[in-house]
């Protein structure tokens, strides 16, 4: 078998999707060491290309803001010229590759004429728009129907968006499949000197909780922050927030809130964490807090009880299904839910201890070894192939 996979969200400083994508072809080439999955846009190409992606904590433009004319006109010209350029070159690909199949990991495919197989994480941007820039819907209502009308098979992060999904998009049970993603090696547990050396680095107090990850309208921050504020000054000094992401699109009021009563009151903005600091980052903290109103999966709440850090979420369907029993849940909206949460951490430091007991052991269960023979199989599904098992059973 011989698979396109396309691997462009790689090139630039990762955020969720972007990982998966990265953790799924590592765990296929070593899954299945006689297939092919080539990884678009090859080495060299993604060696140029990678120069012009740099990690960055500058914020989104404001809402308010009106940018010139001029360069937001230049900007558009450029942002077509470069999809249209890439459209081709992955197309000329997919054309001359002699591939059986192209997997699309970043929810919009290109015409190959080739077998597809689609990822689709969540369906946030079809269910609730006001929480996504207005370009990124416009572009999503006509480009997402039909990638999906383009799509053999649909693989989706949980059985909660896979009822989504036949819900929403009218898919039959047969083409659509959950799988739950996997948790890298390099999150477990950590030695003290590696976390007092992150602390240092990052200048970080001895006890905090933590939030990872981009910072928008869905994630919920403006909860977090309001139940930080109102917390009594001791517990504030005892056990500050810390928000590791950037800011992100419709995040001004967030922002606002940070800036003008959070950070005053001793919230810590750390921006954009490098991917090395992430498994430190979370064995250090008191609590990984995840408050989101709608997550397709929800990696940092699993990736921090791999570091035996206890997490705390939101009742949201798919962060529920992922976490279980494993995890303290508040609903998203209690705000004295989540005030009384990190009051209780600052205050007694064995109240999220059978969270942190339980937490190792669930999250070993979710590996990138087991979502590449998920993978695989609908491959062999789409392709008409029987199943590795089956091949298996014949050969014994």
């Amino acid at each position: 078998m011989r698979v396109l996979f396309n691997g462009v969200t790689t090139l630039k400083p990762k955020t969720g999707i972007a990982h998966a994508a990265a953790n799924l072809h590592t765990a296929l080439v070593a899954t299945f060491p006689t297939d092919a999955f080539w990884l678009y846009p090859g080495a060299q190409l993604k060696r140029a290309a990678g120069r012009f992606f740099r990690p960055s904590d500058k914020p989104v433009a404001s809402s308010n803001m009106r940018p010139n004319p001029l360069k937001r006109l230049a900007k558009r010209t450029l942002g077509v010229v470069a999809r249209f350029g890439y459209a081709t070159h992955f197309q000329t690909t997919a054309r001359t590759g002699r591939f059986d199949l192209y997997h699309e990991p970043n929810f919009v495919p290109f015409r190959t004429g080739l077998p597809l197989v689609v990822t689709v994480f969540d369906l946030s941007v079809l269910l609730f728009p006001e929480w996504h820039p207005s370009e990124r819907v416009k572009a999503h209502e006509t480009a997402f129907a039909r990638g999906v009308a383009l799509a053999d098979h649909i693989i989706v992060g949980t059985e909660a968006v896979r009822a989504e999904a036949q819900r929403h998009l009218g898919l039959s049970p047969d083409r659509v499949t959950a799988m739950l993603c996997g948790v890298g090696p390099q999150f477990r547990p950590q030695s003290p000197d590696v976390i007092a050396s992150l602390r240092l680095k990052h200048n970080l107090p001895p006890r905090y909780t933590l939030y990872v990850g981009t910072i928008e309208p869905r994630k919920n921050i403006g909860m977090l922050l309001r139940a930080f504020c109102d917390l009594p000054p001791k517990a504030r000094e005892t056990c500050p927030l810390v928000l590791a992401g950037g800011w992100g699109w419709k995040a001004d009021a967030e922002r606002e809130l940070f800036h003008s009563i959070a950070k005053p009151l001793g919230a810590i903005h750390l921006g954009y964490v490098p991917d090395d600091d992430l498994p430190a980052l979370y064995a250090g903290a008191e609590a990984l807090l995840y408050p989101t109103f709608y997550e397709g999966f929800g990696m940092p709440p699993v990736e921090a009880m791999a570091c035996g850090t206890a997490a705390v979420t939101s009742t949201a369907d798919a962060v529920r299904e992922v976490v279980g029993t494993h995890a303290l849940t508040i609903d998203p909206n209690n705000l004295d839910g989540w005030r009384d949460a990190l009051n209780r951490i600052a205050t007694d430091r064995e109240f999220l201890s059978y969270y942190r007991r339980r937490g190792i052991t669930h999250a070993a269960t979710f590996t990138w070894e087991a979502c590449a023979r998920v993978t695989h199989g609908v491959y062999r599904k789409v392709l008409g192939l029987p199943q590795a098992d089956a091949v298996a059973r014949r050969a014994a």
